[in-house]
């Protein structure tokens, strides 16, 4: 107990320099445990992407790929299905609903999903959600158009607003179809997914403004104007995938099976749950790094502290021999010095603890409104008290280095006046 009053004392009467090792110890255990918790909360995001749906469907090709296109908008189909296909599939006793997806136009960078009206009554992400609107509502006519949150607050963009879409992922004049513009109607709420990225559209819509092209290319002299278009057949022939929801999720592999042998077609049907597992598993690698960049960041604030106690060694060579000639045992000074470290990272892992969560709370608001993204309470668990304990362990053996260099000084050197 006196060692400790001791230590107290010690402490603060150094504590200037306290102060400011014990902040960079905090920061870098804020840092620790924010990387930490956001690793794991952007997992979690990652992995619910999409919920609620049983299967996802798309041309032959691999999961993961299949994957990326149709729920993350990265890269293109290998090819289109055909919509008697998709038909046949939806037809199913088993299956209770779907949801088909056509892309391969763009708006300004932004990806064109050409849907229905299901997609807005099914879709689910994060905690099995139903998307919600900040203002308007779903498309009902052909050329009507819903905004993710991400597309209306970057482009500007509000209700009644004309939008123009173009073919492929380019937007020069020779691919923009301007004579079909769009009417926003709908303006989605940020859900921290992809749809915040997205433009959706009808289907038909997709097929109206191809009305007057082929194979990619419009067709010179040939022009059928909006209202035009509307008198066409509107149905679409091909679509790039399609989402399944069945009446029981236990036979998801035999629905899955059924659709990989389908014969009029190559399909692949996947299961979204397990392929964004896959995904996640391919660029975990990044997880490690990131762990590994905090960990060098906490032992560059463990150096620190190091470097704080090294330096006034010799500041504090007399009060050392003073305790020695009162009777403190060497070890008494060693220990000194233990729990100094011990006093200093205990206090910056309690301020680095504090920090995550007031700074989690405070952001909580502004990543909701801007993102979509619901920061849960940070609350510790066992993980994170493992961490606490190994920055604690590094702070004792790297108090271990003052400790021994005080132990082995006499009480001769520190009253030896030096000139």
């Amino acid at each position: 107990m006196i060692l400790l009053h001791l230590t107290l004392r010690s402490l603060w009467n150094r504590r200037a320099s306290l102060l400011l090792t014990l902040f960079s110890i905090a920061i870098s255990v804020s840092l620790l445990l924010g990387v930490e918790y956001i690793r794991k909360e952007a997992k979690s995001s990652f992995l619910s992407t999409i919920s609620g749906t049983d299967l996802v469907v798309g041309a032959r090709s691999g999961p993961v790929q299949l994957l990326l296109y149709s729920v993350f908008r990265i890269g293109n189909a290998t090819n289109n299905i055909s919509w008697q296909s998709y038909q046949d599939v939806a037809s199913k006793p088993l299956v209770e609903w779907t949801i088909p997806i056509s892309l391969g136009d763009s708006h300004q960078g932004y990806r064109v999903l050409g849907t229905n009206q299901d997609y807005f009554r099914y879709y689910r992400h994060g905690d099995k959600r139903l998307l919600e609107f900040a203002e308007g509502k779903p498309f009902a006519g052909v050329f009507d158009a819903v905004l993710g949150a991400e597309v209306a607050r970057k482009l500007g963009y509000q209700l009644n607003d004309n939008i123009v879409i173009a073919h492929g992922a380019a937007a020069t004049r020779f691919t923009l179809h301007d004579d079909k513009p769009f009417h926003v109607v709908g303006i989605l709420k940020p859900t921290g997914t992809p749809i915040d990225r997205t433009v959706h559209v009808s289907l038909e819509g997709i097929e109206a403004i191809h009305v007057d092209w082929v194979g990619g290319t419009k067709v010179p002299g040939y022009q059928i104007s909006a209202v035009d278009a509307l008198q066409k057949n509107l149905q679409p022939k091909v679509i790039t995938a399609f989402m399944v929801g069945l009446k029981n999720r236990a036979a998801a592999f035999r629905v899955q099976r059924e659709i990989n042998d389908y014969q009029r077609e190559p399909l692949l049907a996947t299961v979204p749950g397990i392929a964004l597992a896959e995904l996640w598993q391919a660029i975990g690698m990044f997880e490690t790094v990131l762990r590994i960049i905090t960990g060098f960041v906490v032992v560059a604030g463990l150096l620190g502290m190091l470097t704080t106690l090294l330096s006034t060694l010799n500041e504090r060579r007399r009060e050392m021999a003073i305790l020695r000639a009162v009777g403190a045992h060497p070890r008494h000074v060693f220990l000194l010095f233990v729990l100094e470290a011990s006093v200093i990272a205990v206090l910056g892992c309690l301020l680095g603890a504090g920090l995550v969560f007031i700074g989690l709370l405070a952001a909580r608001p502004w990543v909701m409104a801007e993102y979509g993204f619901y920061l849960r309470t940070w609350i510790p668990d066992l993980n994170d008290g493992l961490l606490l304990a190994v920055v604690a362990v590094l702070a004792l053996l790297f108090s271990l280095i003052p400790g021994a260099i005080a132990y082995r000084r006499s009480l001769q050197d520190g009253l030896t006046v030096r000139v």
